[in-house]
């Protein structure tokens, strides 16, 4: 098992910067690709960035492309996604969520994730 603690949401003008935090702990000695999602009231939980073991591997969606950067310091078993040049349609609880897979492998697809964070609201005011 794996417990996933995120940090780092809350209020921020568009165009500002926020960094957030997901703490991994129990059965992290397994290699696990890292993921980051997001999900309004009006929308389906959608992928945003991930990472895989080897930290070299690395995807993102079209909309965080160039905004949003994603790391992870395994010394600390913490990932985190920057995100700069926030917009109002960036609002949402963001979700961090690991999948046990290959040291290569990574994943878009929120059914190949084994576990999941609570969330951390992020919101972004015009």
């Amino acid at each position: 098992q794996v417990q996933l603690v995120e940090s780092g949401g809350g209020l921020v003008q568009t165009g500002g910067s926020l960094r957030l935090t997901c703490a991994a702990s129990g059965h992290t000695s397994t290699t696990y690709a890292m993921g980051w999602f997001r999900q309004t009231p009006v929308k389906d939980r959608e992928f945003v960035a991930s990472m895989a073991w080897n930290e070299v591997n690395t995807g993102y969606a079209d909309s965080a492309k160039g905004r949003f950067a994603i790391s992870r310091d395994k010394a600390k078993n913490t990932v985190y996604l920057q995100m700069n040049n926030l917009k109002p349609s960036d609002t949402a609880i963001y979700y961090c969520a690991a999948e046990n897979t290959t040291p290569w492998d990574l994943s878009r697809s929120m059914d190949r994730y084994d576990y999941w964070g609570q969330g951390t609201q992020v919101t972004v005011s015009s």
